[in-house]
């Protein structure tokens, strides 16, 4: 019994773990979203490339970050809190497709510099990106709730 208690409470923990890593990578991709929407309007250079590839690279370590960390865990059903499943059921869907507006953004900007080129087009691309974002961290905000409250329901 103690045995199953332990391993309930890892579980939990690990669970928790994965949200703090979740919200650190998420952190670091909205800051740096910040430092490249600042230098509005864009100018071609060399600076604006590698903020752009830097940012898409984060963008993508967040995105994977949150594929592995939370939601492959709920994909192979390894969640049985019935709270958690019940919001992820309600918002995976509507994650799913904010990956592919973030894979869409990444495949035209991340290693490709003739993109950037066109200034007013990344721009925005940019300001639809930061709409997409703002939606998933709504998403995954449900999600991280009901696992910060230990899969209790807040009825």
């Amino acid at each position: 019994m103690t045995k199953v208690t332990r391993r309930g409470v890892d579980r939990r923990l690990q669970s928790k773990n994965d949200v703090i890593a979740l919200v650190s990578t998420r952190s670091e991709t909205l800051s740096l979203y910040a430092d490249l929407a600042n230098h509005r309007p864009f100018s071609l250079n060399k600076h604006l490339h590698e903020e752009i590839k830097r940012f898409c690279q984060a963008l993508i370590d967040y995105t994977a970050s949150a594929h592995f960390q939370l939601y492959q865990h709920l994909a192979e059903n390894k969640e049985r809190r019935q709270a958690i499943i019940d919001i992820a059921n309600k918002v995976y869907d509507k994650i799913a497709a904010t990956t592919d507006h973030i894979l869409a953004f990444n495949d035209r900007y991340g290693d490709n510099s003739k993109h950037i080129e066109d200034t007013e087009k990344v721009e925005q691309d940019l300001s639809f990106l930061g709409e997409i974002l703002a939606n998933r961290i709504q998403y995954e905000d449900q999600i991280i709730a009901a696992v910060k409250a230990g899969g209790r329901r807040k009825d």
